[in-house]
């Protein structure tokens, strides 16, 4: 079967499993699961990104699908986030992930699968290509 000739199933059956990646200010370990979730790690390498790295922390949680050789992410939590809060009063206070819930109905990650095999992928964000090695 070539690349082309791949359904979103086929693709989704390849992207089961721990993948690492880089761009430009990120280095990124994700792991897709079978249930359609993933659990993410992005680590800035970027002097001025670094903030956004201490107030969302590294760890990321969501759902994932392809839909016509397009990936989507829609992150539903952030555990490592400075804004889920333990207050002694409540239960701990999960502001973060709550916006991250709010702000994946609007800011979905989606990338263009161009290709894909079990063990690399080539993918487009936007204007960037991403090349990806699956790990074991």
């Amino acid at each position: 079967m070539t690349d082309s000739n791949l359904t979103d199933i086929d693709i989704e059956l390849l992207l089961i499993g721990k993948w690492r990646f880089n761009t430009d200010w990120e280095k990124i370990s994700i792991e897709f699961k079978d249930d359609m979730t993933y659990r993410e790690t992005k680590i800035q390498t970027f002097i001025l990104s670094k903030p956004k790295e201490v107030i969302t922390g590294t760890k990321f949680m969501g759902v994932w699908y392809v839909s016509e050789r397009k990936l989507y992410l829609n992150i539903k939590s952030v555990p490592q986030s400075i804004l889920n809060l333990q207050i002694p009063i409540f239960n701990k206070v999960s502001i973060g992930d709550m916006v991250a819930t709010l702000g994946s109905l609007f800011l979905t990650e989606k990338y263009e699968i161009v290709k894909i095999n079990s063990s690399n992928f080539l993918f487009l964000d936007t204007d960037k290509s991403i090349v990806g090695a699956k790990i074991t």
